[in-house]
């Protein structure tokens, strides 16, 4: 915007000063154009010359009448009749002069006295036409002056503006670019379990979703009689199990998984799985797993460690096959917890 406004004054600015050296330097201006009273002048003075001259009076008559009629028809213009005074009093002494010469009534010494006068008259338009062509350039030189000055600190003034709405915009953008961050962040953060720093109930949909028509494997997992761990030990110690948890199935599952936690004991994983067959190995893995830890649970009815209720399914990854999985993979879970905990199961219907 800054360049375009630099271009139209610079164009406006172009466009002012053309017509004006047009007005005051071309020969067709109405100051320095028609040098009528010049032109004259010299016709006068030629008739002198003729007048003064060693030649027949008729042929020095004819030659001054001629040149005396030309500078007449010169002189007879609107402009030096009025701007003039003299001008109207050279007129009739050329006219008397003229018809002096054609009846012979006037010698040449007379005759060459007589146009003096007008002659002056012409010296003086022309001297005055000087002045006003002066006056002008001048004019035009003030005028030129200031407009460059206008052009100079116009220029400096839109390139301030361009620098400060170029400072105006990376501001924009940085302020835009720190607020889709923040967005970001807080997506993420959303997507996120605060406690264990794994995927929520939302991240399992949206990587679902993000994995279309590729052989998925949903875990599902209870921590079993957490509510009892809890209320042995405390709520914080109950934290730090989620987070062991946490840690051991994702390395049970050789990191190969990704992991989110659904609620309270609840936890889900999602990884690559070509068939039944690979789901159970890793369900199997998971038990196994948790069995050789041997993390202590002081309440747990059956007096065992912590120990955990697994479902899993297999499915092609889509919308609708989603929730079908999930819908499978959770009956089979209620089974393992009906069937008496600690164990797992996967279902072929998925």
């Amino acid at each position: 915007m800054s360049f375009l406004g630099l271009m139209v004054l610079i164009v406006y600015e172009s466009r002012w000063v053309y017509p004006e050296i047009q007005a005051y330097f071309s020969q067709t201006g109405s100051l320095t154009g028609q040098q009528l009273a010049t032109r004259s002048r010299v016709y006068l003075q030629n008739a002198q010359s003729e007048l003064l001259a060693d030649q027949p009076e008729q042929a020095a008559f004819d030659a001054t009448i001629i040149n005396i009629e030309l500078a007449y028809g010169l002189s007879d213009v609107h402009v030096y009749r009025n701007q003039y005074e003299c001008m109207a009093t050279s007129l009739n002494i050329l006219n008397r002069v003229l018809a002096q010469l054609e009846a012979r009534e006037i010698d040449r010494v007379n005759a060459v006295s007589e146009l003096f006068a007008p002659i002056a008259c012409l010296t003086n338009i022309e001297m005055s036409q000087l002045d006003q062509r002066g006056a002008a350039i001048n004019d035009f030189s003030e005028s030129t002056r200031q407009h460059n000055q206008v052009l100079t600190y116009s220029s400096l003034l839109i390139f301030v503006m361009g620098l400060v709405f170029w400072w105006l915009h990376e501001r924009q953008l940085r302020r835009t670019d720190h607020a889709t961050q923040e967005t970001f962040e807080w997506m993420q953060r959303a997507m996120r379990d605060p406690l264990t720093g794994i995927g929520n109930r939302s991240a399992l949909h949206q990587d679902v979703l993000a994995k279309q028509r590729q052989s998925l494997g949903l875990i599902l997992l209870d921590i079993d009689f957490f509510k009892q761990y809890n209320d042995a030990y405390g709520h914080p110690q109950g934290d730090m199990l989620l987070r062991q948890l946490t840690t051991l199935i994702g390395q049970t599952l050789n990191n190969e998984a990704q992991l989110y936690r659904l609620g309270g004991d609840e936890f889900a994983a999602l990884l690559l799985c070509p068939d039944t067959e690979t789901l159970k190995s890793y369900c199997h893995q998971l038990i196994e797993g948790l069995r050789e830890a041997d993390f202590s649970h002081p309440a747990h009815p059956d007096k065992k460690g912590v120990t955990l209720s697994v479902g899993g399914s297999c499915f092609v990854a889509a919308e609708h096959t989603f929730s079908h999985a999930y819908e499978a993979a959770d009956k089979v879970l209620y089974q393992v917890k009906a069937a008496g905990r600690d164990g797992w199961q996967v279902t072929e219907d998925a």
